[in-house]
């Protein structure tokens, strides 16, 4: 029965890495239904008490617990550990005194350099970078001459960590909503924490749905917002929704507006025209590589801003078959089938 470990960076603010891990973890109960998967997580996560999945909840994030994750490891003893984006060297060492293999993910330039580092790299069995390659960078020449030198560990590109609902799921969805394909704006300001220097972004993000929908344009603003906060008939409000609803919701959008993670690139990878808005530093450059490849367009942290450049695609349909167009011939993977793929290239090594 395959055992596998996830140990997403975890905590107050964001949700990115967990719903990574969350994904690929569904989809290998989905390969492998007798399959044993367990998460640690941060217990000062918002999502960390309704984690569909057994979990060891810490003080703080992993990353900072070393101590606490060598003992899962030792008592549980995992085939499979998965650090997304978290971990320390001492980690990695008790995952392999486990007998486990080990994944590392990296999603940020100072978590891949940490990977890269030949310590590091004799210990990785698979090093997975949570972008496509036009976001993350090629490998560098070092990065290259590292691998041919050590020749480990196997480096993939995610791409995209997608989750497509059956026509039956989204049909559903729309007449919940009471939303016609191809005809509303869909609002999605991110996981509903707030990063530090962000923390009104879901008001502004729900202020300009609130004024898309005044003027007609039927909206759909997933995230959070005040229970006394009032619907309008062109407006529905709904909380966190489950990946494959929130992947229903993307794929018969008009138009998508929403943060520079995880949300921005699946919408793309769908054919969805976006606005993307800034909400933490690291999403900046991110968009900044999306609007230079002409798949999205950019928009301030601020209502008015976001309002301006939404109405500039709403009405726009050659803007946004253009973007739609561009994004197709990116040619992104399901970074979900990727992952369980190499999983299961691991776990048969075992």
């Amino acid at each position: 029965m395959p055992r596998i470990l996830f140990v997403p960076v975890s905590g107050p603010y964001g949700m990115g890495e967990y719903a990574r891990c969350a994904a690929i973890a569904a989809a290998v109960q989905r390969r492998w239904p007798a399959a044993a998967v367990q998460f640690v997580l941060s217990r000062a996560a918002p999502y960390a008490a309704s984690a569909p999945f057994p979990t060891t909840l810490l003080p703080t994030s992993a990353t900072f617990q070393s101590a606490a994750v060598a003992r899962v490891l030792e008592t549980w003893r995992p085939q499979v550990v998965v650090f997304d984006n978290a971990g320390r060297t001492a980690q990695l060492r008790a995952a392999r005194r486990a007998g486990a293999r080990v994944v590392y993910v990296s999603a940020r330039r100072r978590q891949r350099s940490k990977a890269f580092r030949l310590r590091w790299m004799r210990m990785i069995d698979e090093h997975w970078i949570a972008y496509p390659e036009f976001i993350a960078g090629t490998l560098s020449a070092i990065e290259r001459l590292k691998l041919r030198l050590l020749r480990r560990p196997t480096v993939r590109y995610l791409d995209v960590i997608c989750s497509r609902p059956t026509p039956e799921q989204r049909a559903a969805l729309m007449s919940h909503a009471g939303r016609t394909p191809g005809a509303y704006v869909l609002v999605v300001p991110g996981g509903g924490t707030g990063h530090p220097g962000a923390e009104e972004a879901a008001g502004q993000f729900l202020a300009a749905a609130r004024r898309l929908a005044a003027v007609g344009i039927p909206t759909v603003f997933v995230g959070p917002a005040s229970p006394a906060a009032p619907e309008s008939p062109g407006l529905r409000l709904t909380g966190a929704l489950p990946q494959s609803d929130l992947a229903g919701f993307m794929s018969g959008a008009r138009l998508v507006i929403t943060n520079g993670g995880s949300t921005l690139l699946q919408a793309i990878a769908g054919g969805a025209a976006c606005v993307a808005v800034p909400i933490a530093r690291d999403q900046i450059g991110r968009i900044r590589r999306c609007v230079r490849a002409a798949v999205a367009i950019d928009a301030a942290l601020d209502a008015a801003s976001i309002v301006e450049r939404a109405f500039s695609l709403w009405n726009n349909e050659e803007a946004r078959a253009a973007l739609a167009q561009r994004a197709a011939a990116l040619g992104l993977a399901d970074g979900t089938e990727v992952a369980v793929g190499a999983l299961g290239k691991l776990l048969e090594s075992t």
